[in-house]
């Protein structure tokens, strides 16, 4: 997998599909808005895993409300919503801002 720079990759409606759903190994996205409070406190966490699992997870950032196609179809009801894909399939999702050792819990567990 490539190393993205240690930083989340902005994804969208258009790009999803070869950066998210192409992608080999784990990947995490989080599905969020500027106006949402929530998602500006887990935002520092995304980017902090984003770092420290840098080369053994892509992690992605998704607008819901510039990319409303993409967010639909994942069915997201709630924001903050990080979802986890495994060689491009959607395998497990974490709504709210969760505290950063349940998202390293998840992250551990597909690794694994």
């Amino acid at each position: 997998m490539a190393d993205n720079g240690a930083k989340p990759v902005t994804v969208d409606d258009a790009n999803f599909g070869t950066e998210i759903e192409g992608s080999d190994g784990l990947a995490m996205v989080d599905f969020w808005a500027a106006w949402c409070g929530p998602c500006r406190l887990v935002a520092p966490v995304v980017e902090q895993l984003a770092s420290e699992y840098a080369g053994q997870l892509k992690v992605g950032k998704l607008d819901v409300d510039t990319n409303q196609q993409t967010a639909m179809r994942y069915n997201i009801r709630s924001i903050p919503s990080i979802l986890f894909f495994k060689d491009g399939k959607h395998v497990d999702t974490v709504v709210g801002a969760v505290p950063k050792p349940m998202l390293e819990r998840k992250i551990q567990e597909h690794l694994a």
